[in-house]
C-alpha cells in the first residue's frame, strides 16, 4: 500500500498543491481569547512528552519588541527531525486517539500559542543523538515578502555537532535565515541555546517580538512580580487569581499533577484540589446522555470498517479470477504471483475484520453509560473562590463554574468547590482547551452538578448547624462575603487542622500527606523538598507507595413522590386558593357614606361637645427606666393609652369640621382598604357600652383604676376608652368591643367606664373611635391621630429589618435567607423572607413569619451595604426602642409634641435626606451640615442653585456617557467594516481554492461529475478518510 501511494505521489507531483499563507499564522492565534491559555499549550506539550520538569522563565533583550523574551524548557523525550519537521504540519498529530490520556489532540497547539504570544519562536530539541533547530517567523515573511510559510530546520549530531544533510546549501540557507531573523545570530549563540538542554533529550522553545498592548507595554507583566507571570493591567480586585498570575493557573491546571512547573526559578506549588478542601466528598454520577463524541467515533470506526470491507472484497475477488485466468498454469512465475495475491487479499480480510470488530466494540460502548467521579469540598482558606473546577483528561478547561444552588447568589453552598475530569470519549474540549465542542451536553453535566451539589450541601449539614457560627470557626468575621479570614493564629491553626498539608517529592514525584503539627501551621516548605524530610516513618523514603486520598462517597437521594402523594398535595393547595376567595367574597367593602349608613349604628357628623372642654396639664414624662421595662411588676396595671388618646383627639382639633373630615375618612378608608366587613353589636348588657358622662365633666385617666383579674385580661395599651372601628387584616368584621365594669375606684357618676376593645390593624396611621353620648342617643365619628401616628412610626421602624440574614424552620428543617418586606399585622410585626435555596418541590421560595416566633432566628447583624444613610445614623435610636414582637406594651411619653409638630418633624426629615442624597459633588453645603441644619435653615436653603448644579451635573455625566458610546460605535463601525473586507477576502480565497481543487480533480478523473461546493467539500472528505 505504501508503494501505491508513493506511485500515486509521483504521478500528480506536477499538479497544483493547496497552499497555507503566512497570514494563516495570525488567524490560527485569534483562538486564544485568554492569554494563560496560550502559555498553558507550551505547557501540555511538556507533560505530553511526559517531562518531569519545565522551566519557564524570561531574558531580557531590549533590542526586540516587548524588551524580553519568554522562554519554556522541558526534559521531555523531544524530537529528531522528521519529528520536529511535523511541528510545521497543522492537525497533524501522533496523539489523537479515542483512548489516548495525553491532552493534545489537534497538532496546533504549539503554533497557536506560541503565536498568540508573540510574532516569532525558534525551537530547539535534542533526541537521539540529534540536534534540531526550527524558526516560524513572521517577521521573516512580512520583510521578504514571502506568502507561503516557510520553515529553516537544520539539524546537527549531537556529539561532533557536525550538519547532518546531505544538501549543505539548503543548509546554508536554514542557518544563514536562523542567524538573521532569530535573535541568536551566530553558530555559537545557537549552540549555548542546545547546551541549556540538559541531557540527551528535552525541547527548549523561545517566543520574541512579543505582541504589545494599545499602549505599547507587552500584555505580559514580567516586573511586578520577579517570581511570577501576570496578566499587565489586570487589578486584584474582583479578579480571580488564576486570571491573573500564571503562577495560580499553572497550580491548579492538571488534577494530578506529575510534573515540576518553575517560572523563574521557583517551583509553583502544585496542587491536588481535592486534597484541599475542607469534607470533601465523592459523587458517582451516571448517564447515557453524552453521546456526540462516541457517537463521531461509531461514524469513523463505520467508515473505516466499510473501506476495510470493500478493499478485502475486491482483493478477494482479484484472487479468484487470477486463479481461474492461469487455470492449470503451472509455472513458477504463475504460482508466485497468484501467491501474493491470495496473500494480499488475506491480509486485507483480516484487516477488515480487526476494523468491523473495532466497530462492534464502539457500538456496544455507545449503549453503556457513561460514569462520572463529582468530588465537592468547601473552601475553607478562601471561601469566596468557590465553583466548579471541570478538567479533560486531567487538564483544566473550565474554572469557578456556578451551579445548583450558587446561582441564586445566596450563602446556601458558598465557599463549596467541585471537581470532574472528564474523558476525551464523554466531553470534547475546542481547540484553545478553554471550552467544550457540545454546548448542549457541557449544559447537561453543569444541571447534574448542581443536583449533587445541592445533596452535598445536605450531607454536610452546615445550614442546619448555621452558616454564619460556621465561617466563625474558621475566621470569618466580616459581614463582607470576599474579605479574607482572620489571620489570628488560632484561627489560623484551626484551618490547618480540618486540611492537612500535602507536597509532592521532588525526586520521585510521588505526593505525601504530612501529619499535623502546630509548628507546621505558618511553615514554608522548600522548593526541593523530599520524602526523607517526612516526619511520617511509614512515608519517609521514596520507595514507598503513595497513599490514596480517601474520600468518602455519597449518593444522589431523589425526592420521588409517588401519583397519591402528588394528588393530595394538589388537592390541598386548591382548597387553601378557594378557602382565601370565599373569604373575599364575604367581605362588603365600604365605598362612599350610603355604604356606611347601612351599617347598624346611626352615625353622625355632628361636633361633640367634649371639644369645648378644657385639657388637663400634661403628667410629667415617664423615666427611661420605667418606659423601656420589660415587663410590669407583680400587682400593678399597666397605664392605658385610651384616655390620652381620645382625650389629645378632641383637644387637637377644636376647630375641625366633622363633616368633612368624616367623609375624607371615609373615602381614604375605602381606597387604601380591600376587605371590610363591618358589623356593630350592640343591645346585650354584657357587651353594650354604657357611656355616663356628663357635660363639662372631665376625662380622667384610667392607670392604675383596674381590678386585677387573670392574667389573659392583659389590658391592650392601644385601645381607645370607646369602641374603636377600624379595619381588619384578617378580614373579620369591625365591632364594638365589650367592657367590663370596674370591681372599685368607680365615681358615683359613672364619668369613667373602662373598654377593653380588640387591637386591629390600622393602615396610614389613622382609625375611627365611635363614641355614644347619652344625651341624643347619638354616635359621633372622630379621626385619632395619635395612635395612628405612633404605629405608622413603629411600621417605619421596622422597615429597617430589611436586608437582615435570618433562619427560617420550615418542615423541621432551617434554611436561609435575607427579609425583603416588613408589615405590621395585629399585634405583631411580620416579615417575609426569601431563602436563599430550598428543594423547589416541598418549599416555597419565600414565606412570611412573625417576628420573634420560635420559626425564625436572627443570624448577622443587616452589613451597612443594605442600610440607607439615615438608618445607619438612627441605629442607636433603634436599639433603644422596644421590640415589636413583645408581649406587654410600653406606653411613650405623652407630654412630646403634638402628631401635627411629628409631621413637621418627619417631613423636614425627609427633605434633609432627600437633598443629602441627590447633593452635587461641588455643593457649598456638605452632606454633615444638611444633617445638622434646622427647619428654618431649609426654608432658607438655596433649591434654586441647588437643582441648577444638579442639573448640571446630569448633564455632564449623560454626556459623558454619550461621548464613550459615540466613540464605542465609531470603533464597532471601523472593526465591522474590517471584518467585512476581512470575509470577502476569505469567501474569495475559499471559492478560488475550491476552483483549484476541483480543476485538480478532473485531472486526475475525466468523468467527475461535481456540480456544487457542498458536494465538493463531500468528495474531499471522504478521499481524505479512505486515505486514512
Amino acid at each position: 500500500m505504501a508503494a501505491t501511494a508513493a506511485m500515486s505521489l509521483s504521478n500528480y507531483s506536477s499538479l497544483n498543491r493547496a497552499q497555507l499563507t503566512f497570514e494563516y499564522l495570525h488567524t490560527n492565534s485569534t483562538t486564544h481569547e485568554f492569554l494563560f491559555g496560550a502559555l498553558a499549550e507550551l505547557v501540555d506539550n511538556a507533560r505530553d512528552a511526559d517531562a518531569t520538569r519545565i522551566d519557564i522563565y524570561t531574558e531580557q533583550r531590549e533590542d526586540l519588541r516587548g524588551g524580553f523574551m519568554l522562554c519554556f524548557l522541558d526534559d521531555g523525550t523531544g524530537m529528531d527531525s522528521n519529528e520536529a519537521a511535523s511541528v510545521i504540519q497543522f492537525g497533524k498529530s501522533a496523539k489523537r486517539s479515542p483512548e489516548s490520556t495525553q491532552i493534545g489532540q489537534y497538532g496546533n497547539g504549539l503554533k497557536s500559542g506560541s503565536m498568540r504570544i508573540g510574532k516569532d519562536f525558534i525551537l530547539f530539541t535534542k533526541k537521539d543523538n540529534t540536534m534540531t533547530c526550527l524558526l516560524l517567523s513572521r517577521t521573516f515573511h512580512e520583510e521578504e515578502g514571502i506568502d507561503e510559510v516557510i520553515v529553516p530546520l537544520p539539524t546537527w549530531n549531537a556529539r561532533s555537532r557536525e550538519p547532518l544533510t546531505d544538501n549543505m546549501e539548503k543548509f546554508a540557507i536554514e542557518t544563514e535565515l536562523i542567524y538573521k531573523y532569530s535573535p541568536f545570530k551566530s553558530e555559537c549563540e545557537v549552540m549555548d541555546q542546545f547546551n541549556k538542554i540538559r541531557g540527551d533529550k528535552g525541547t527548549l522553545v523561545i517566543i520574541f517580538n512579543l505582541k504589545l498592548m494599545d499602549n505599547g507595554e507587552p500584555e505580559l507583566d514580567v516586573t511586578s512580580d520577579p517570581h511570577d507571570i501576570q496578566m499587565a493591567e489586570t487589578p486584584p480586585e474582583g479578579t480571580k487569581p488564576e486570571r491573573r498570575s500564571f503562577r495560580a493557573y499553572a497550580a491548579v491546571l492538571y488534577i494530578d499533577p506529575r510534573m515540576r512547573i518553575f517560572i523563574n526559578g521557583h517551583k509553583v506549588q502544585t496542587k491536588r484540589l481535592s486534597c484541599c478542601l475542607y469534607k470533601p466528598r465523592m459523587y458517582k454520577y451516571t448517564s447515557n446522555r453524552f453521546k456526540t463524541r462516541a457517537e463521531q467515533e461509531v461514524k469513523k470506526a463505520e467508515h473505516l470498517a466499510r473501506i476495510a470491507e470493500e478493499k478485502a472484497r475486491e482483493a478477494e475477488s482479484k484472487a479468484r479470477a487470477l486463479e481461474l485466468r492461469l487455470g492449470g498454469d503451472l509455472t513458477r512465475e504463475s504460482r508466485v504471483t497468484l501467491r501474493q495475491v491470495q496473500n494480499s487479499a488475506i491480509t486485507m480480510r483480516r484487516e477488515a475484520d480487526v476494523k468491523k470488530r473495532i466497530k462492534d466494540a464502539k457500538q456496544r460502548a455507545l449503549k453503556e453509560p457513561k460514569e462520572l467521579n463529582f468530588i465537592f469540598g468547601v473552601n475553607i482558606e478562601q471561601r469566596e473562590l468557590d465553583g466548579m473546577f471541570i478538567y479533560n483528561c486531567s487538564r483544566l478547561i473550565k474554572m469557578y463554574e456556578k451551579v445548583g444552588p450558587q446561582l441564586e447568589g445566596g450563602m446556601a453552598c458558598g465557599g463549596v468547590v467541585g471537581v470532574v475530569d472528564v474523558p476525551y470519549l464523554v466531553l470534547e474540549p475546542t481547540h484553545n482547551k478553554q471550552d467544550f465542542a457540545d454546548a448542549k451536553e457541557y449544559r447537561h453535566l453543569l444541571k447534574a452538578m448542581g443536583e449533587h451539589l445541592a445533596q452535598y450541601w445536605k450531607d454536610v449539614a452546615i445550614a442546619q448547624r448555621g452558616i454564619i457560627k460556621f465561617w466563625d470557626e474558621f475566621g470569618y468575621l466580616s459581614a463582607n462575603w470576599n474579605q479574607p479570614p482572620s489571620s489570628e493564629l488560632r484561627y489560623k491553626r484551626r484551618r490547618a487542622m480540618e486540611i492537612p498539608t500535602t507536597i509532592q517529592c521532588d525526586v520521585c514525584l510521588k505526593w505525601r500527606t504530612l501529619p499535623f503539627q502546630l509548628s507546621s501551621v505558618e511553615r514554608n516548605y522548600p522548593d526541593t523538598w523530599v520524602c526523607s524530610m517526612n516526619p511520617d516513618p511509614e512515608q519517609d523514603r521514596c520507595e514507598a507507595a503513595e497513599q490514596k486520598q480517601k474520600v468518602p462517597l455519597g449518593s444522589l437521594k431523589k425526592d420521588l413522590k409517588s401519583n397519591e402523594e402528588k394528588q393530595k398535595q394538589l388537592t390541598e393547595k386548591i382548597r387553601q386558593q378557594q378557602k382565601k376567595l370565599e373569604a373575599l367574597q364575604k367581605t362588603t367593602p365600604i365605598l362612599s357614606q350610603a355604604d356606611l349608613k347601612k351599617l347598624p349604628l346611626e352615625v353622625t357628623t355632628r361636633p361633640s361637645r367634649e371639644h369645648t372642654r378644657s385639657q388637663r396639664p400634661r403628667s410629667p414624662p415617664l423615666p427611661d427606666v420605667i418606659k423601656n421595662a420589660p415587663s410590669r411588676p407583680p400587682g400593678s396595671s399597666p397605664p392605658h393609652k385610651s384616655c390620652t388618646q381620645l382625650k389629645k383627639s378632641s383637644s387637637d382639633h377644636p376647630n375641625t369640621s366633622s363633616p368633612r373630615l368624616a367623609s375624607m375618612l371615609f373615602k381614604e378608608e375605602a381606597s387604601t382598604s380591600r376587605t371590610h366587613h363591618h358589623t356593630v353589636t350592640a343591645g346585650k348588657s354584657n357587651s353594650t357600652l354604657k357611656t355616663l358622662a356628663k357635660p363639662g365633666t372631665s376625662l380622667k385617666s384610667l392607670s392604675g383604676q383596674q381590678s386585677p383579674k387573670s392574667s389573659r385580661e392583659t389590658p391592650n395599651p392601644k385601645a381607645a376608652k370607646v369602641p374603636a372601628v377600624r379595619k381588619s387584616a384578617s378580614g373579620k368584621c369591625l365591632q364594638a368591643s365589650s367592657t367590663r365594669k370596674r370591681a372599685s375606684n368607680i365615681p358615683e357618676d359613672g364619668s369613667e367606664e373602662e373598654g377593653e376593645p380588640k387591637k386591629e390593624r390600622t393602615k396610614r396611621g389613622k382609625f375611627l373611635a365611635v363614641k355614644e353620648e347619652k344625651d341624643s342617643n347619638e354616635v359621633v365619628v372622630e379621626l385619632t391621630d395619635s395612635a395612628g401616628e405612633e404605629e405608622l412610626l413603629e411600621l417605619k421602624k421596622a422597615q429597617k429589618d430589611k436586608g437582615l440574614h435570618v433562619e427560617v424552620r420550615v418542615n423541621k428543617e432551617w434554611f436561609t435567607g435575607r427579609v425583603t418586606a416588613v408589615e405590621r399585622v395585629r399585634h405583631a410585626i411580620r416579615w417575609k423572607v426569601k431563602f436563599d435555596y430550598v428543594p423547589t418541590d416541598t418549599t416555597p421560595r419565600d414565606r412570611w413569619v412573625e417576628k420573634g416566633s420560635e420559626d425564625v432566628r436572627l443570624m448577622k447583624p443587616p452589613s451597612p451595604e443594605y442600610q440607607a444613610p439615615d438608618t445607619q445614623q438612627q441605629e442607636d435610636a433603634v436599639m433603644a426602642e422596644p421590640s415589636t414582637s413583645d408581649c406587654i406594651r410600653i406606653e411613650p411619653d405623652t407630654t412630646g409634641p403634638s402628631s401635627s409638630q411629628e409631621t413637621v418633624d418627619l417631613l423636614v426629615q425627609i427633605l434633609r435626606n432627600c437633598l443629602r442624597y441627590f447633593l452635587p459633588p461641588s455643593f457649598p453645603i456638605s452632606k454633615n451640615e444638611l444633617s445638622s441644619m434646622s427647619s428654618e435653615g431649609l426654608l432658607a436653603f438655596p433649591l434654586k442653585e441647588y437643582f441648577k448644579q444638579y442639573e448640571v451635573g446630569l448633564q455632564n455625566l449623560c454626556n459623558s456617557y454619550q461621548t464613550r458610546a459615540d466613540a464605542r460605535a465609531k470603533a464597532s463601525e471601523e472593526n465591522l467594516r474590517n471584518l467585512e473586507r476581512k470575509l470577502r477576502e476569505t469567501e474569495e480565497k475559499l471559492q478560488k481554492l475550491r476552483t483549484n481543487i476541483m480543476a485538480l480533480l478532473q485531472k486526475v478523473q475525466e468523468d467527475i461529475d461535481i456540480n456544487t461546493d457542498d458536494e465538493l467539500d463531500a468528495y474531499i472528505e471522504d478521499l481524505i478518510m479512505k486515505g486514512d
